[in-house]
Parts: C-alpha cells; sequence; structure tokens
C-alpha cells in the first residue's frame, strides 16, 4: 500500500458521511470524480484510502463508513473489502455471492444508521 495524503482521505470520509446522512452508496469512479481526483488510478488510490478508512473505522470501534463504496452504484464492494475484512477478523467468508452481500448489507445498515447522525 502506498502512503496517500491526509487530505484524500480526509476529503473521502468527508463526502461518504454526507452519503450516509442521503442514505446513499456512491461507485469507486464516481467517488473518485466526486473528490475532484485526476488520472492515473483513481480507482485503485480510491480503495487504498477507503481501506486506510476502514482500519480507521475499526480501531476506533465505529461502523465502516467505506461500505457505502461499492463496484457500481446500489452494488457490493470490491473482493478487497470483504479480504480486508477477513484479515481484521469481521468477516469469514467468500469475498463474492450470498454471503459476502448479506454482510455487506449488514455493515452498510449500520454505517448509515451511525454516520447519519449530527456531529459525526
Amino acid at each position: 500500500m502506498t502512503d496517500l495524503p491526509p487530505p484524500l482521505t480526509a476529503t473521502l470520509r468527508s463526502l461518504l458521511v454526507d452519503l450516509a446522512r442521503e442514505g446513499r452508496t456512491i461507485s469507486y469512479l464516481d467517488l473518485a470524480l466526486a473528490a475532484d481526483m485526476t488520472p492515473p488510478q483513481v480507482i485503485d488510490r480510491v480503495t487504498e484510502a477507503l481501506e486506510i478508512l476502514i482500519r480507521e473505522d475499526h480501531a476506533s470501534g465505529r461502523p465502516l463508513l467505506a461500505a457505502l463504496a461499492t463496484r457500481k452504484a446500489g452494488d457490493q464492494p470490491g473482493r478487497g473489502f470483504f479480504l480486508l475484512l477477513g484479515e481484521l477478523g469481521l468477516y469469514d467468508g467468500p469475498p463474492e455471492g450470498p454471503a459476502a452481500a448479506e454482510c455487506h448489507a449488514r455493515l452498510l445498515g449500520s454505517a448509515i444508521e451511525y454516520w447519519s447522525m449530527a456531529n459525526r
């Protein structure tokens, strides 16, 4: 993993909190565009920053804000999301399929409920 500038993770966190308040998900590409990122490798940089957010939220005992970011709008996160959850002891299943969808739905609901509250 490369070192990403703190402003990128802070920008993504702010954008995702706003989306949580609206109860919406966002695709990795749309998140990159909303953060005014420019090529190359915007998706790679977004997913690296999301991994940082996952680790931060997990370490702080907060629901995972990164659950709002998906491969496509309304879809679920990519394989790396579930592999990192496994590494952190948060998920023990395949990175795709019904178990992954169920895990994501649960994490997404928790994240929206928590992060949509004021002053977070």
